[in-house]
């Protein structure tokens, strides 16, 4: 789906949900896909945009201050900021037999909360689930709700994503793209991580289900600098600037960051928003094959939903789909500034 801040210029859905016979189409208004760290940026960072601007977060604040449990540990002073920007120095994961070895939620989070940096916070970026978890969680103690209840309280039903969702319900899951097999059936509507199905599906760092129209909705409020479709602001445009800039010290190398965003990467080859997007793009994607751009210069985003993560023999190297998302973003550039 690609769109700009008033209007969806081109929508449509390709293949089937499954290999199987009868299996229903693609549709970019019904079909759910599991966003994966999608969530990230749609659901965590933006409900800390929110937090920031009731004064409730402060970005330079070390986390104990919102986990006090934290304190004297090494992991106290990395600062809300690092840990949106991936330079809290943690690693990139709890590794699956870890996870694993973890009877239940209360358990990871002990986990999450022990782990201490790898390198120095603030000298290189790591990118990190465990940076996401601290902040959902953070999400939870500063606005006194769960990420997912605050989030569609306050981003979800603002927005009209009316079909965005953590957990979703049994009666979607037969619009819901599946994302893995599970003794010979397709598994649809369980979140694909290990981080947060330990979780019980809320995670700041994935859970999240939605369908194309939503998540362009949800880039059109973006573009539209934190206003929502009636025009009123959700979130101060100078907080979407500030969330959406590049992260000081990693302007030149291929982990461009942002806070809770991923910033156009420069000197890198192969990226997934291509070679056209201006310098004040932003975007994210996600391990079950979701991607989402934007290009405020152009007043234009892309979003491309699969489940790529289906089975093996339709998870092709990153590369490839890598590839696929620069394409379909240079296209959409093009066509953008030949209107």
């Amino acid at each position: 789906m690609i769109g700009r801040r008033d209007t969806i210029l081109f929508a449509k859905g390709y293949g089937h949900l499954t290999w199987s016979a009868g299996s229903p189409g693609v549709d970019p208004e019904s079909t759910l896909y599991d966003l994966a760290s999608l969530t990230k940026a749609i659901a965590t960072t933006t409900s800390l945009m929110i937090l920031v601007d009731r004064g409730r977060v402060t970005l330079d604040a070390p986390i104990a201050t919102y986990l006090p449990e934290l304190a004297g540990t090494e992991t106290a002073g990395v600062t809300v900021q690092q840990l949106l920007a991936h330079t809290s120095g943690l690693r990139a994961d709890i590794p699956d037999a870890e996870l694993k070895a973890l009877p239940d939620s209360a358990a990871l989070m002990r986990r999450v909360l022990s782990e201490q940096p790898r390198v120095p916070p603030g000298t290189r970026v790591i990118y990190s689930d465990l940076n996401a978890i601290l902040l959902g969680e953070a999400v939870r103690r500063a606005a006194g709700q769960p990420l997912d209840v605050f989030a569609a309280r306050e981003v979800f039903t603002p927005l009209g994503l009316q079909q965005t969702t953590f957990r979703p319900p049994a009666r979607l899951k037969g619009r819901i793209a599946p994302t893995g097999v599970w003794h010979g059936h397709a598994v649809a509507g369980v979140v694909n991580d290990g981080s947060a199905f330990k979780l019980r599906g809320v995670s700041g760092n994935a859970g999240l289900f939605s369908t194309a129209r939503d998540v362009a909705r949800f880039a059109q409020f973006m573009l539209r600098s934190g206003a929502g479709p009636d025009g009123r602001a959700l979130v101060r445009p100078e907080t979407v600037r500030q969330f959406t800039t590049k992260a000081a010290g990693f302007r030149h190398g291929t982990e461009a960051r942002a806070l809770g965003w991923q910033a156009l990467p420069t000197g890198e080859q192969l990226s997934s928003a291509g070679t056209r997007f201006g310098p004040k793009s932003y975007g994210h994607t996600g391990w079950t094959g979701t991607s989402l751009w934007i290009d405020p210069d152009r007043d234009l985003f892309v979003v491309l939903l699969t489940n790529r993560a289906f089975v093996p023999r339709a998870r092709r190297p990153f590369t490839i789909l890598k590839g696929v998302r620069g394409r379909v973003a240079d296209g959409a550039a093009q066509a953008s500034d030949g209107r």
